[in-house]
């Protein structure tokens, strides 16, 4: 019987009862299974067992047992993203190909479910830390492996994810690697030894690595735009520059000349028949949403649908795009949702950057928000051009900055309180004794902070 398979079950069995008594645990092995995959790293029994929904559900039933305070952060964010969702279900109702809209919209909505159950149980410090931890290592992993792969194959090999997974692909393995990045530089500046410091500096070096031997397009695009938002957000821009020169010249001196070619084909997209088939599919997205409100519903982009829509039938292809995807299957409607979500994300991690940042006890939060910014940077950019609108790292960001706005107003709230209940001077800068009327209007003169 194979170890892997025995040990991610037991893994997962072990900590059953305690999901039950701690719905927290649930969400983090969740994440863990959802973006490690490990289940689908073994080859006997565990390959195509249903562990996250033996998890989802042990969640689900904990959240019922304890007592815990359990509300979800009503903000802009989770309301616009529960409007989202109901408006794929409605989408879905209106579907071209209901036999294949109907199973894909159970995927988004199991993945929806448990982000807000993430909303509503990781609202702690260390939970928010744990749970950007969890992800960072889970893809970290495939970063750090990737890396070693791409070296000492001389990249000629592409870099994929596990079969059957949303980063199976080496295109989904270069986004994904690409927006880890990011919180694998989170996880860098809260630790204090240095040797582990040192230790996630190489991860992050062999991860940028492994998304350029995805052999990606799209990777590469986010990989740079992430870079150069790093470089002008940046306090010291002439290190940093150095520090991205530095990061490139292992890249550089390892791909083979196959890749330089296939990334300087984005220049000449008019003799790519892939890029051709991604711009039939995106003019086939806007007029299928000129004509219906509603999209053509989950799994559009088919044959019979391009035959309406595209001025190129002869080309069918996948929208290969986070946009044009919504746009096809869920209208402008959709559309708007989507990028209203991703705005509002985007303002309120700088909302917790501003605030977070002056103190040291809520410096992290700052780091986790910037962070989780610049993921979100690698997402729009190379999400242009790969189809993975409802890939549930996304709507992790976007959770994280929301309980990371929630822990920081509660810290806001919780200073106010001490303020207010500080004791009134009795006395000047010099020990003298205040007059009564005076002692009242100095303590409200600190207790408004001025």
């Amino acid at each position: 019987m194979p170890l892997r398979d025995i040990a991610v079950t037991g893994i997962v069995l072990a900590l059953l009862p305690v999901i039950l008594m701690h719905p927290y645990v649930g969400v983090l092995t969740w994440t863990w299974l959802g973006f490690m995959n490990p289940h689908r790293l073994s080859w006997g029994f565990a390959f195509d067992m249903q562990f996250a929904l033996l998890v989802a559900l042990a969640t689900l039933v904990g959240l019922l047992l304890t007592r815990e305070p359990k509300r979800i952060p009503w903000t802009r964010e989770t309301i616009t993203l529960a409007v989202f969702t109901g408006w794929m279900v409605f989408t879905t109702f209106f579907a071209f190909y209901p036999a294949l809209a109907w199973p894909q919209l159970e995927k988004v909505l199991k993945i929806q479910v448990m982000i807000f159950v993430a909303l509503m149980v990781m609202q702690r410090e260390d939970r928010l830390r744990w749970l950007v931890w969890t992800i960072a290592l889970s893809i970290g992993f495939y970063g750090v492996k990737g890396g070693i792969f791409t070296i000492t194959t001389g990249g000629g090999f592409h870099v994929r994810g596990p079969a059957g997974t949303f980063i199976g692909g080496d295109n989904e393995m270069g986004l994904a690697l690409v927006m880890t990045i990011p919180l694998l530089r989170y996880c860098q500046l809260s630790v204090t030894s240095k040797l582990l410091k040192g230790a996630f500096g190489v991860a992050i070096l062999l991860t940028a690595i492994a998304a350029v031997g995805s052999q990606s397009r799209g990777a590469f695009l986010a990989l740079a735009a992430m870079g150069a938002f790093l470089w002008l957000k940046s306090r010291h821009k002439f290190l940093t520059g150095m520090l991205i020169i530095l990061a490139a010249v292992p890249i550089a001196l390892v791909m083979p000349q196959a890749w330089y070619d296939r990334i300087a084909s984005i220049q000449n997209y008019e003799e790519d028949a892939s890029a051709l088939g991604r711009i039939s599919a995106w003019k086939m997205a806007i007029n299928l949403a000129k004509d219906r409100a509603t999209g053509g519903g989950f799994e559009t982009f088919r044959y019979d649908t391009f035959a309406i829509y595209s001025p190129d039938t002869g080309r069918v292809h996948d929208a290969h795009s986070i946009y044009f995807e919504v746009l096809g299957e869920h209208g402008f409607i959709g559309l708007a949702l989507f990028l209203a979500l991703g705005i509002m994300t985007w303002f309120t991690a700088s909302w917790v950057v501003r605030r977070a940042r002056g103190s040291p006890e809520t410096r992290w939060l700052a780091d986790v928000a910037g962070m989780a910014q610049v993921s979100l940077v690698g997402y729009a950019a190379g999400g242009a051009f790969l189809g993975l609108a409802y890939f549930d790292f996304f709507y992790n960001l976007v959770a994280i900055v929301v309980i990371a706005k929630v822990l920081m107003l509660r810290r806001m709230n919780e200073a106010r309180t001490a303020d207010a209940k500080a004791p009134e001077p009795t006395s000047d800068a010099r020990g003298r004794p205040l007059p009564q009327p005076l002692q009242a209007r100095q303590a409200g003169t600190l207790r408004r902070g001025t």
